[in-house]
């Protein structure tokens, strides 16, 4: 970043700085807690960075923060795969006037690029597996770079969340609301969400994007519940005002970025940055994001070793990530479809905000 640039992006962030007590520089801007990562240090071959911002956001199953009671409670026991449970590519209009989610579903069939094993330091080579196995095998630097290969698309800032950093960041928001039109049950979670709206806070929620057995839909349906509660996040910060109240963005940023283990960012992705983005999307309608999950053709690919993977639809995943280069809608959505009641491998229909809004 130039001296000129560094000083522009001082001078927008520099009120929530004060605020949050992070005295924030170009030559300081990290907050010393906060698990930053050196995510694109050793990555070559990377595609052409575009307009807009492209966040990859990775939820773990990371579950050593969570207390015995959360974990009897919310059946959030077991043993961690130390893999991403959810894996979204977030594209953040050049304009910042539209908001673009594709998940990407943690079976899809990957060729994982040749790397150094994180658990033995020994080199591997480039091998077959599933999406969610690149950061088991490699971290974050591993998870970017399998991502920007299957999709053509430039990662330009990384966000990772545990169960802890999960369910801090949602309290600090005073919870989200949740609906569903019928009776949700998963025993694997021990999640009872009977019809309606509801308020869910931290742990409660996490029960919600985490359950996958509440029908036959499996990976396809949680994925599409996170959708919807991502959008009642972002209506959350609306109603309540959150960017405009430094308390609560204090709060919400200390939860967010203000522990070890908790969080994890790349090193460029600063505090100020983040608060910044806040800002610039605070009045960001529903009806100005759009979701969509990555096209797959069919499952069944079976691989030595691994299992059953599914595998992307080439021609219609190519248009989508296209798309997300040009900094264009990923197609024309109707605000007032609704989202599909069932997933089917042969249809992609991008839904808008608008239609996951519990209201």
């Amino acid at each position: 970043m130039s001296r000129r640039s560094c000083v522009r992006f001082t001078l927008r962030a520099v009120a929530l700085t004060v605020l949050i007590g992070t005295g924030l520089g170009c030559a300081s801007t990290a907050v010393p807690r906060v698990g930053r990562t050196d995510v694109f240090g050793g990555l070559d071959n990377r595609p052409e960075a575009g307009p807009g911002m492209n966040i990859l956001v990775v939820g773990t199953d990371g579950r050593e923060t969570v207390t015995p009671y959360e974990k009897r409670v919310y059946r959030m026991g077991g043993i961690a795969c130390d893999c991403t449970d959810t894996m979204m590519l977030v594209h953040v209009s050049g304009n910042r006037d539209r908001v673009s989610v594709i998940s990407l579903p943690r079976d899809s069939y990957a060729r994982i690029p040749a790397h150094r094993d994180r658990r033995d330091g020994r080199p591997r080579p480039e091998r077959a597996g599933k999406l969610n196995a690149a950061y088991q095998r490699g971290g974050p630097a591993l998870a970017v770079r399998t991502v920007e290969r299957m999709t053509g698309v430039h990662i330009d800032r990384y966000l990772q969340l545990g169960f802890r950093g999960f369910i801090n960041t949602i309290d600090a928001l005073g919870g989200v609301g949740i609906c569903t039109t019928r009776h949700l049950r998963d025993p694997s979670t021990a999640l009872d969400l009977a019809p309606g709206t509801s308020e869910a806070k931290g742990s409660r929620a996490l029960q919600y994007v985490r359950s996958r057995k509440v029908d036959g839909t499996a990976d396809f349906g949680r994925i599409q519940r996170q959708q919807r509660f991502l959008v009642g996040v972002l209506r959350r910060m609306a109603r309540d005002d959150t960017a405009r109240d430094p308390s609560r963005m204090k709060a919400l940023a200390s939860a967010l970025l203000g522990g070890a283990g908790r969080v994890r960012v790349d090193r460029g992705f600063t505090t100020a940055e983040l608060l910044t983005l806040a800002l610039q999307l605070r009045d960001l309608p529903p009806a100005a994001t759009e979701f969509a999950t990555v096209p797959v053709s069919g499952f069944g690919k079976r691989v030595p070793g691994v299992g059953e993977t599914l595998q992307w639809d080439t021609r219609k995943s190519r248009s989508i990530f296209a798309a997300l280069r040009a900094d264009e809608p990923l197609a024309a959505v109707s605000l007032d479809a609704p989202p599909p009641s069932a997933w089917h491998e042969s249809e992609y229909a991008p839904v808008s905000g608008a239609a996951l809004d519990c209201g």
